[in-house]
């Protein structure tokens, strides 16, 4: 899944759905809740991808990702928040889409 950046950094490029943790928030309740507002999905997690820390992956400062591999469990697909669009694609069709961040480095590893 795969979803089209609304805002800059990176505006109109694709990109994994995600965002920021809350204060008091776990990073699994953070995970949810981010798939929910930016793609209406309802997930369980099924294990961690990676974490990712380089201080150069986002051109706003040092962020550091924990992309986790999930199962959908409810919801509709569709865009909301600061996403412009939401799909599902193949494997084999990433190539043809530009990724944000190193977000195809992730996926890379997510198989």
């Amino acid at each position: 899944m795969l979803i089209r950046r609304k805002n800059n950094p990176f505006k109109g490029s694709w990109a994994l759905p995600g965002g920021f943790v809350e204060y008091g928030e776990t990073v699994e309740s953070a995970v949810k809740r981010e798939i929910k507002e930016e793609t209406g999905l309802e997930i369980d997690l099924n294990g961690i991808v990676g974490v990712y820390s380089n201080p150069d992956r986002d051109p706003r400062g040092h962020v550091v990702t924990i992309c986790y591999k999930a199962i959908k469990t409810g919801g509709q697909l569709k865009a909301n928040t600061d996403v412009s669009e939401v799909i599902c694609i193949r494997r084999k069709d990433l190539s043809s889409y530009q990724l944000a961040f190193d977000h195809e480095k992730i996926i890379k590893d997510a198989f």
